[in-house]
């Protein structure tokens, strides 16, 4: 196993287990399963568990079994505060005290505000006084680090790691979504300030596995030397700098040992100039399944009535080429589950983002067509339903 350091100089293996994704048998974690997987894993050197409050079971699960087998001392846990279910300071002191009872431990090595997908978000945390809570989990050892998970364009969040000391942050990141989301351009900024970055979906929820285009099988069983379609996915990622921890939603101790082996033989620098070149194609080849040519460079931001065209684009690709759950989930994410909200609806057609949109796409048009695909009435129902939250 290899390690790259945070923010402190402490080692982090850099295969994270991402523990959302255990085998379940009749609605519950297979136990005996996730404890094979998990020691599998930290007997070959993975030492940083990331888990969340509203994955079921997943808390509970993990300290369990770190308690069983004595190792919690030896490894890393990562965990995130739901802060759109709190409303005060002493609502996120009774959750977190909840986290620590399911954990089994006294302390947690990295803590996440979860989702924090708007700069306006974190500052009503701020009114609410979780900086002056953090302060005090810091100086008590109860929290080592603090951070966030994202989900958004890369302009925001660039504005929310510049609106905190952070110690590390996590986003989605991926081959596909180079220049989308946080990209790399949030990658690069967060790790100029010094910044660790932990990856999430790395093969975007197994889509640049299961459901790649057969062109772009193809030209991935074409590259000498031979490597599956996930492990090229690792080994792009591995060979960034800037990229700290790359987590992996493990559920077999086939996959397990795979993801080891590619962690192990990755470098910085490793790949090919050829290499990057194919990934590239591949990207093309996914791409042309897709219903908008949006690269994602952000040019056409920002919006002037604040729509994530960006944003909007990506999920309404990931809608057409992946699947509509994951496509409307996405959208959620990245415009209705923040203060101020981005959606494509906002559109008044000025065309201020078509002058300077280097594809020449119709983004006016294409914003209609993505608003009537994705703004269907449950999408309406969620988006009052976080407003009136963030409201009171």
């Amino acid at each position: 196993m290899q390690y790259r350091n945070d923010k402190y100089g402490n080692p982090l293996s850099v295969l994270g287990f991402g523990c959302m994704r255990f085998q379940r048998k009749a609605g519950a974690i297979d136990m005996a399963e996730a404890e094979k997987e998990i020691m599998l894993a930290y007997e070959n050197g993975v030492n940083y568990f990331d888990t969340a409050y509203i994955y079921p079971g997943s808390e509970a699960a993990i300290g369990e079994i770190f308690e069983r087998n004595g190792i919690r001392k030896n490894i890393h846990i990562a965990t995130k505060l739901p802060h759109y279910l709190i409303k005060s300071v002493a609502g996120i002191e009774k959750l977190f005290q909840e986290e620590l009872k399911r954990l089994r431990t006294d302390y947690v090595d990295y803590y996440l505000m979860h989702m924090l997908n708007d700069a306006d978000t974190w500052q009503r945390l701020l009114d609410m006084g979780v900086g002056e809570w953090i302060a005090e989990k810091k100086r008590s050892g109860a929290i080592r680090q603090i951070g966030f998970s994202y989900h958004g364009n890369s302009e925001m969040f660039c504005r929310i790691v510049d609106a905190y000391d952070w110690d590390f942050c996590q986003i989605q990141y991926n081959y596909l979504d180079e220049h989308s989301q946080a990209g790399r351009r949030g990658l690069n900024h967060a790790y100029e300030k010094g910044i660790p970055v932990i990856i999430m979906e790395p093969l975007r929820g197994g889509k640049l596995v299961n459901m790649l285009p057969e062109e772009a099988r193809k030209i991935i069983r074409g590259c000498d030397p031979a490597h599956t379609p996930a492990q090229w996915a690792f080994r792009w990622l591995w060979d960034q700098e800037a990229v700290t921890v790359v987590l992996s939603g493990m559920n077999t101790q086939e996959m397990v040992l795979d993801n080891i082996k590619t962690a192990s033989e990755t470098e910085v620098g490793s790949l090919t100039d050829a290499d990057q070149a194919m990934l590239q194609q591949v990207v093309q080849a996914i791409r042309r399944g897709m219903k908008v040519g949006c690269t994602g460079c952000g040019y056409c931001m920002p919006c002037p009535k604040g729509v994530d065209i960006p944003g909007t684009f990506a999920a309404w690709n990931q809608y057409y080429a992946e699947s509509k759950f994951s496509g409307f989930r996405e959208y959620l994410m990245c415009t209705a589950l923040r203060k101020n909200t981005a959606s494509a609806s906002q559109c008044i057609g000025c065309g201020k983002c078509e002058k300077h949109c280097p594809q020449n796409i119709q983004i006016r048009d294409m914003l209609k067509q993505a608003g009537k695909d994705l703004e269907n009435p449950a999408y309406k129902v969620v988006k009052k339903a976080a407003g009136w939250f963030v409201h009171f």
